[in-house]
This record gives C-alpha cells, sequence and structure tokens, in this order.
C-alpha cells in the first residue's frame, strides 16, 4: 500500500522527524508484519535514521556545512545555486530508509528516529510511504 505525506519545510537547512506520522500510516494500512519503505523523490532531500536529539541535530548540520560548503566554486552552480545541497543529499543521505514492522509497530531502536533533511527550501515536499506486508514468521 502506497502513501503519501506532506513535508512543508520552512528553512532553507532543515532535519524535520517524520517517525510518528510513518507510523500512525503503518497502523492506517493494518499491516501487522512487514517493512515500510520511506522514499523522497527530491534530489535535494534524504532521510535518514539516527537520534532527534536537539544538540546532535544541530552536529549534524554543521558537520555537512563545513564538509561541503556554499558556493565552493561547483560546477553546477552556474544552473542553480544549489550544487551544495545536491552533493550533501549524496554523500551524506539516502532517498530511502527500510523499517521492519512487528505487530503493527516501527521496529526502530530506542532513539532512532526517522528523519527528512531538507537541503534546499523552503519548500513544499512529499514523501511516500509503502507498507509492504510480510507472512508472520513461522513458529518454532
Amino acid at each position: 500500500m502506497l502513501f503519501e505525506v506532506d513535508v512543508p519545510t520552512k528553512e532553507r537547512f532543515e532535519i524535520i522527524d517524520i517517525t510518528d506520522e510513518v507510523q500512525r500510516i503503518v497502523y492506517r494500512s493494518r499491516v501487522k508484519h512487514g517493512i515500510v519503505v520511506v522514499f523522497t523523490g527530491h534530489t535535494t532531500t534524504g532521510l535518514l535514521i539516527n537520534e532527534a536529539e536537539k544538540g546532535l541535530l544541530g552536529d549534524i548540520k554543521a558537520k555537512m556545512e563545513d564538509l561541503v560548503p556554499k558556493g565552493a566554486g561547483y560546477a553546477h552552480d552556474t544552473i542553480d545555486r544549489n550544487a551544495h545541497s545536491h552533493l550533501r543529499a549524496g554523500l551524506f543521505l539516502n532517498p530511502e530508509v527500510v523499517v521492519p514492522v512487528d505487530q503493527a509497530e516501527l521496529q526502530l531502536g530506542t532513539w532512532q528516529r526517522i528523519l527528512f533533511v531538507e537541503l534546499d527550501g523552503p519548500r513544499h515536499r512529499k514523501v511516500r510511504v509503502m507498507v509492504c506486508p510480510c507472512p508472520k514468521f513461522l513458529e518454532e
């Protein structure tokens, strides 16, 4: 089952926790056992699974900015002036994350959250969420 989530971003570079919305979609799908695939079709966004602690999110942003600074003479900047956004997405993020589902619950670690990263905002973005059922594992 394919669902779509609207993600309006407010800042040029922003990290948004979308875990709760993905969990709501799993509940709505009524899938008890399987996987969920979360996908962004935008080349200047990405996804990651990590802790959503404010200090860590600031560190992630600072390190990306340090390693791939804006306006560093990238060839793509002659077109859109956003080469740094494409490079950060391609080097550090994924367009998708996959999470197991058991008993209709995302099987994330204690501190793990699904994070959507906007690198060229503010914009109106969409994330696709595919919930895939799997047969329950055979009891031993």
